[in-house]
């Protein structure tokens, strides 16, 4: 296997020589594989591991567990606490979304801080398959349907040339130890049901249905490549720019292919499905109708629609006393403050923030963010400084620019607004008193 490990690894050229690796160390059985592989192919290398605190003593031993074998192996581990669940939570995500975004911000930010050049995952070729039904079952398009890349930015793949059987048959021959997730076996996440029911009565009735699927999904992929760059190229020939806007003609979104394209045009500026579907029926109405993301606004004229970045009032400093009183604010937010009753119901908007009010020092502070701000983000336990944040949260420019951030009187940031609040000043069972901070048009 290590053979052919380093075959793929040539093929793909997913690390050189004097490459400097983090490897994802959760103690599974392909996590372990692969942390020897890459081992026994000399590569210079760290392990991180994520302790997710999903399933109480379980998470803590896979914790020592993985502590022990990088002390065996002399190499240096480092692990992440999060509170997984109340950043679910706080953020309407699923237990997988949150574990998710939480590994992977951190991956990013350790990798940064350490100077590495990448981050090693161990996802297999079951794992491909097993999203490719995830996607494809959420409703995705063939962006999604092409499941992972080998390799994604600062991320590799390395096993995803070899089924789970495979690298278990490896891990007992070579007399590797792992850890057994018993959650694996329950069906209680749609992952889970896909491997433990879905796939295995597929084998049944198809017995190299894994091959098939596993050769249709580098299909997708090497379509999707081919869609994105003349996609690009329909794009970049239709749009005119004036200053930074861009204007589209509404006779190009006049087809049976204007919806798709409508979407490709505006989703990577924070609009989504729902809101596309609502200016494609604009476009048959009246003109002048206006959508808003987080960063663009639309506006549907009569022959056009006409796309610009927000661009708020500069300003230095914006003072909120405890009466919550303000002079006029370039961001448009509401404040309230409210009792934490029993039956409170906790508003998981996006453009909310709930904060435990008692914690929080007057007056408040509201301005743009500055190089050198730092903030806990929810859900973790050390501090990162707000460019990192933006860098994994993958901002753009002119998002940077427009980030407004929410602070105690004594500096403290509690919260990078319509982002994230800082974990320190979250609603617990202790909060009597919610500050309520709503953002509007």
């Amino acid at each position: 296997m290590l053979e052919l490990f380093a075959q793929n690894n040539r093929d793909l050229a997913l690390f050189g020589g004097g490459d400097k690796i983090i490897v994802a160390l959760s103690g599974g059985v392909d996590s372990m594989v692969l942390a020897e592989l890459m081992l026994q192919s000399g590569v210079a290398c760290v392990f991180a591991h994520c302790n997710f605190h999903l399933r109480g003593k379980a998470s803590d031993d896979d914790e020592r567990f993985v502590c022990r074998y990088a002390e065996q192996k002399g190499v240096i581990l480092y692990v992440q606490h999060f509170d997984t669940e109340n950043y679910a939570a706080q953020n309407d995500l699923s237990i997988e979304m949150a574990a998710r975004d939480l590994r992977y911000a951190w991956f990013e930010e350790l990798r940064r801080q350490l100077a590495y050049d990448k981050i090693a995952l161990a996802h297999h070729a079951d794992d491909q398959i097993e999203t490719f039904f995830i996607n494809l079952l959420r409703g995705s398009g063939i962006n999604g349907l092409k499941a992972m890349k080998p390799v994604n930015g600062r991320l590799i793949r390395p096993l995803l040339w070899a089924s789970r059987a495979r690298i278990e048959d490896y891990a007992r021959r070579n007399g590797l130890q792992w850890c057994e997730d018993a959650t694996n076996r329950e069906s209680v996440y749609l992952r889970n049901t896909i491997r433990n029911e879905l796939l295995p009565e597929f084998d049944r009735l198809f017995p190299e249905c894994r091959k098939a699927i596993g050769r249709s999904v580098s299909y997708l992929a090497a379509e999707n490549g081919l869609y994105r760059e003349m996609l690009h190229n329909r794009l970049t020939a239709i749009t005119r720019l004036e200053k930074e806007s861009q204007i589209i003609e509404k006779q190009y979104f006049d087809n049976e292919n204007g919806r798709q394209l409508l979407f490709e045009w505006l989703y990577p500026y924070g609009f989504n499905t729902d809101q596309v579907g609502f200016v494609a029926q604009a476009m048959e109405g009246v003109c002048g109708k206006r959508f808003r993301s987080a960063t663009h606004r639309l506006v549907v004229e009569r022959s056009f629609l006409q796309l610009s970045p927000i661009c708020e009032e500069k300003f230095d400093m914006l003072l909120i006393d405890s009466d919550l009183k303000a002079i006029s604010a370039p961001v448009a937010i509401r404040f309230l403050k409210t009792e934490k009753t029993p039956d409170y119901v906790i508003d998981r908007s996006p453009e909310v923030a709930l904060l435990n009010f008692d914690k929080l020092k007057f007056p408040l502070k509201l301005r743009k963010w500055e190089k050198g701000d730092r903030f806990r983000p929810l859900g973790m336990k050390g501090s990162k400084l707000l460019s990192d944040f933006f860098v994994n949260q993958g901002l753009t420019t002119h998002q940077k620019e427009q980030t407004f951030v929410l602070l105690n009187a004594d500096e403290t940031i509690v919260w990078v607004v319509g982002r994230r609040i800082d974990d320190r000043f979250k609603l617990d069972q202790g909060t009597k008193n919610v500050l309520e901070c709503r953002l509007f048009d």
